[in-house]
């Protein structure tokens, strides 16, 4: 009898660690929400600090009231701008509950590009296949005409006044600063036309929008002269190891600018780590769901 407990021991401790290991990242880390707050040195000399609240990601199904109730109530940080990149919902039923997640903020100034899980709506498939290949791939296997009402949701934001800058450029007055905005559709599905956009950025301030943060596009915005640079899609990683961090970016970028300020040439790169997760992949490990409140502050 000692001998049997032995043998199954170590094997129904590892099944036990497994177990709660899936139950926290599923249960409370996916829903453990946090803000990140970055100071970005762009503005000139003297100009007012602008805050912007960025978002991403959020991959909504109905009844996510905690993620719901947490988002709309970042409007108490006043931000001059919110930017939203894309991602928002994973379900035909998502809209109303996406625009009761933003709440408030839609009174604010705003933009938006979509993401692939905007146009189509998520599949089951094994997510270790992330581990040797981006789920890029995975599109050209599936339907090609788009199953979630995308249309319908760009149309309510920009019935709230929020600029839609799918492989589109315009203005925007966030505070007393007028910004100049430049933004692509997903690369992640071959929807970006940086073409489309390309040209000098115009005006003291310009911010670059993407859903994915392919190389490829972020270097076109920092030649065009784009001095911060806005995306999501990384997820963080998502799955992260202590002390090593995120095993892939599912997209072009490195694991050290997976989620966080960073630079990319002259200018700087924020990727948000999200809020979200696919329903079919519910779980979240060393990376909690985040949004960001970035300070545009002068440079020194």
């Amino acid at each position: 009898m000692g001998r049997v407990r032995k043998r199954y021991a170590v094997p129904l401790g590892v099944l036990g660690t497994g177990v709660a290991g899936i139950g926290y990242a599923s249960v409370i880390e996916r829903n453990w929400f946090r803000l990140r707050r970055y100071d970005v040195p762009v503005l000139a000399p003297g100009q007012r600090p602008i805050k912007i609240l960025h978002i991403s990601d959020t991959h909504l199904t109905p009844g996510r009231r905690r993620l719901i109730k947490w988002v709309s109530a970042l409007d108490a940080l006043e931000p001059d701008l919110v930017v939203n990149t894309g991602d928002s919902i994973s379900h035909r039923d998502a809209i109303g509950p996406f625009l009761d997640l933003l709440g408030p903020l839609l009174d604010r100034p705003g933009v938006f590009v979509y993401g692939s899980n905007d146009m189509y709506s998520p599949v089951p498939k094994n997510p270790a296949r992330y581990l040797w290949r981006t789920s890029q791939k995975d599109y050209s296997k599936r339907r090609t005409v788009p199953d979630l009402p995308y249309r319908e949701l760009g149309a309510a934001m920009t019935a709230a006044g929020w600029l839609d800058l799918n492989n589109a450029t315009g203005t925007i007055k966030a505070g007393d600063t007028e910004i100049w905005l430049g933004g692509i559709n997903d690369s992640h599905i071959n929807r970006d036309r940086y073409d489309e956009i390309a040209g000098p950025a115009q005006g003291p301030l310009s911010i670059g929008v993407m859903h994915s943060p392919e190389p490829r596009n972020l270097d076109r915005f920092v030649a065009d002269g784009y001095q911060l640079l806005l995306a999501g899609h990384t997820h963080g990683g998502q799955l992260c190891v202590p002390l090593y961090g995120a095993l892939v970016t599912n997209c072009g970028i490195d694991r050290a600018r997976v989620k966080g300020l960073s630079r990319h040439g002259d200018a700087w790169l924020h990727v948000s780590a999200g809020l979200g997760t696919s329903p079919y992949a519910p779980v979240r490990f060393c990376c909690p769901p985040e949004a960001s409140l970035l300070t545009l502050v002068p440079a020194s």
